[in-house]
């Protein structure tokens, strides 16, 4: 537990050695430009070696399955396998392995909300947005302590939606520090050139920015809530101070030594790979 008195930041992060593959197993893949492969849900992927491991982690990139390397459960996987189930994994207990994929469905859910309101916390809120954050974490927390039948049963749905509200809030009085830019929400911006347009405190929570060219752009403050970054150019970009930025979504991205990332996010070791760009970050308020 963190000083808060909620999950400290290793158990909001996936530790795949003491899971047993459940994100190789319980959802379905379609073939894409993300994995290689049509798989259906509850079948485990081809790629899954008999100690639960990827066979081919050092290769996904290579081999067709980018889209493995930008999943995180959370912390939802090795929650499901140590504490739900005790250790007790779907190989051994085959009649077990539905229930436990069907539960992973929910935990995982459970867990995002968990980093959310964690990060919440973090942006020094006032006191009473803070109680209810902090009330929110409590309940949050409850539910993912319930047995394979209490969580199966818990809507996840209505949870999230309260616990949106409450952070929608948080998110825009941080943006309203600096004065809050546009409210880009939920727009589709895929493939679209934002180097001249001002996104410092913009809400982009959900925004669809795949592909987007976001050289050199400042997103201080901006609200990265959701939003869908795969293939997004960010090289040269300041994600510094980004509100809710998550490292699956800086790994899904393209970036350089020279984008500014939040120091609990460390530099994908992809990027290295990309060539520079001669951009450079412009601030605009």
């Amino acid at each position: 537990m963190s000083k808060e008195g909620g999950p400290t930041d290793a158990e909001l992060r996936a530790d795949c050695a003491r899971c047993f593959g459940l994100c190789c197993v319980a959802p379905a893949f379609a073939a894409s430009a993300d994995f290689a492969l049509d798989k259906p849900a509850g079948q485990p992927c081809r790629n899954l070696g008999t100690d639960f491991g990827c066979t081919i982690h050092a290769e996904l990139r290579d081999r067709g399955f980018p889209g493995c390397t930008v999943f995180d459960c959370f912390g939802a996987g090795q929650r499901v396998a140590q504490v739900t189930y005790g250790g007790r994994d779907w190989r051994g207990e085959p009649r077990s392995a539905r229930q436990m994929f069907d539960v992973f469905a929910v935990m995982r859910p459970l867990h995002e909300l968990l980093w959310l309101l964690t990060e919440a916390l973090r942006l020094s809120p006032p006191a009473d947005l803070r109680a209810g954050l902090a009330a929110a974490l409590a309940e949050t927390e409850r539910l993912t302590g319930g047995d394979p039948g209490t969580l199966l049963a818990t809507d996840v749905d209505t949870h999230r939606a309260a616990v949106n509200s409450l952070l929608s809030r948080t998110a825009e009085l941080a943006r309203a520090r600096d004065g809050a830019g546009a409210d880009l929400r939920g727009a589709t911006l895929v493939g679209r050139d934002l180097r001249r347009t001002t996104l410092r405190g913009a809400n982009l929570r959900g925004a669809v920015l795949v592909g987007a060219d976001l050289r050199g752009v400042d997103l201080t403050r901006a609200d990265l809530t959701g939003a869908d970054l795969r293939g997004a150019d960010v090289r040269g970009a300041d994600l510094s101070e980004a509100l809710f930025l998550h490292r699956s979504q800086v790994d899904a991205a393209r970036g350089d030594p020279r984008t500014r990332l939040p120091e609990r996010i460390g530099r994908p070791a992809h990027w290295s790979h990309l060539p520079l760009a001669p951009t450079r970050t412009v601030r605009r308020r």
